[in-house]
């Protein structure tokens, strides 16, 4: 019976892994409330599919922003669904937790972590930082004396960071990632047609035409509300304007990959020239993101097998040797 559990507390979605099933649940982040009760009235799908369709009284939020707990009581709510979701299946009460966190979260940020995962039932929580668990997750070795670079775009942030001996040597944390590609293509298409169009239809958009290097030209019909009239309205977009569109945002993410290599050692630099850059998160499933990166660092640049699920897995062989990795945890009884 599995007493552990590990949480990929992501912006974008949140994914539970066990240690000898894998991962167990794959679900938005996303939880509905009723504003009138003050009750949370659906988590994960169930929630996600009430955004953008609620009437006053409803409202679907995204708990976690950036990175980051930006409500704490639907946070408390989303991994309370979780763990109880969890529990029901292998019996147990009070398991010990892994939570992934950004790199750069403030020692107030982690408490508030641990606080939510103790409040809804876990017997111990942990929290350990994304780039660690995605490095752990996508096969590199980080307890060896040898550099590795590892770069996680998620929904809300960028992680990059360059680790050694179990350890991160340099890092940052950019709060641009798959959301502000998504806010993108919408301010653009608003801008350009005059066409209001939702969230998931931009997440499809970027799906389908997004790129981080110029295609072959490819279009799309996509439907939305017309910012003028009011009305229904229909538009063609190519694949060419939605990377235009994503420009200034991946031009900061290539910066911050930048900086983090300004500020690797010469020797771990040396090993990183050697080995490569290895992505990781669901920004590693846009197109041509990492011969982006190769072209703008000079870096061989690669994407991780099962990226979406690198951190997630990072938290399975974590729990696995708790002992092994007790100097990278971050832990409150």
């Amino acid at each position: 019976m599995a007493k552990r559990i590990g949480i990929d507390l992501g912006t974008a979605n949140v994914l539970v892994f066990l240690p000898n099933k894998g991962i167990v649940i794959d679900e938005p982040s996303v939880v509905a409330v009723d504003l009138y009760t003050n009750s949370i009235l659906a988590v994960g799908n169930q929630a996600k599919e009430m955004i953008g369709r609620t009437p006053d009284g409803i409202k679907a939020v995204r708990p976690i922003r950036d990175g980051v707990i930006a409500d704490y009581r639907m946070t408390e709510a989303l991994i309370a669904y979780l763990i109880q979701k969890v529990s029901s299946r292998i019996r147990i009460f009070r398991p010990d937790c892994i939570i992934s966190v950004p790199a750069s979260i403030t020692s107030t940020e982690k408490r508030a972590v641990i606080e939510v995962a103790l409040n809804v039932g876990a017997k111990n929580a942990y929290v350990v930082k994304e780039p660690i668990l995605a490095a752990l997750g996508a096969g590199i070795p980080i307890d060896i004396p040898s550099g590795s670079m590892v770069i996680d775009i998620g929904g809300g942030t960028t992680e990059v960071g360059v680790i050694s001996l179990g350890g991160i040597v340099a890092f940052a944390s950019a709060r641009v990632a798959g959301d502000k590609l998504t806010e993108a293509i919408i301010t653009h298409i608003k801008k350009k047609y005059s066409l209001a169009i939702g969230e998931q239809t931009a997440e499809d958009i970027k799906k389908q035409l997004g790129s981080a290097l110029p295609i072959e030209t490819d279009t799309m019909e996509i439907r939305g509300r017309d910012v003028l009239t009011g009305l229904p309205k229909n538009v063609i977009i190519t694949s060419e304007e939605v990377t235009i569109a994503m420009q200034a945002e991946l031009r900061e993410i290539i910066q911050t990959v930048k900086n983090v290599l300004q500020e690797t050692p010469p020797e771990l630099a040396s090993d990183i020239i050697e080995k490569g850059i290895v992505i990781t998160g669901g920004g590693a499933l846009l197109k041509n993101i990492a011969e982006l990166i190769s072209k703008s660092t000079g870096v061989l640049c690669t994407i991780a097998e099962d990226p979406l699920y690198c951190v997630a897995k990072g938290t399975g062989i974590m729990l696995d040797s708790l002992d092994k990795y007790k100097r990278v945890l971050g832990y409150q009884r």
